[in-house]
């Protein structure tokens, strides 16, 4: 599966309400760590909506950190972890869920699906 595929995957997930935004990112990344799909989407079930609340980080980037820490076994993971964060601020305009949403603005600045495709991306191009 291409990256655009998977991140395409990933937003459908999300939009059809599938998954939750860390759910859909672990999902899709499923094939490429020693996890299988119901243990990551058990893993990842908190952290959603900005870990329920919409105050913290966006569950589609901790999304991208779990698999980011699956893939590097730990080693490098806080490197790949800081590129990741710039990365997605860069495409979404924000890394926490309520900004994201424009809960205080009213200005959306990354759906819910958009945020999704943008972790996947983002670790992607990092890791690939």
């Amino acid at each position: 599966m291409t990256l655009q595929e998977r991140a395409e995957k990933a937003a459908q997930l999300k939009a059809t309400g599938a998954c939750n935004c860390c759910q859909a990112v672990t999902n899709v990344f499923a094939d490429t760590v020693n996890v299988d799909e119901e243990t990551l989407k058990a893993l990842s079930a908190g952290f959603l909506a900005g870990m329920g609340c919409g105050e913290a980080t966006c569950g589609a980037l901790i999304g991208a950190n779990i698999i980011a820490g699956l893939r590097t076994g730990g080693n490098g993971t806080v490197k790949v972890s800081r590129a990741l964060l710039a990365a997605f601020k860069e495409k979404c305009g924000a890394t926490i869920c309520r900004e994201l949403k424009g809960f205080e603005t009213g200005g959306v600045l990354c759906d819910c699906p958009n945020c999704v495709k943008n972790a996947v991306l983002s670790l992607g191009e990092l890791l690939d």
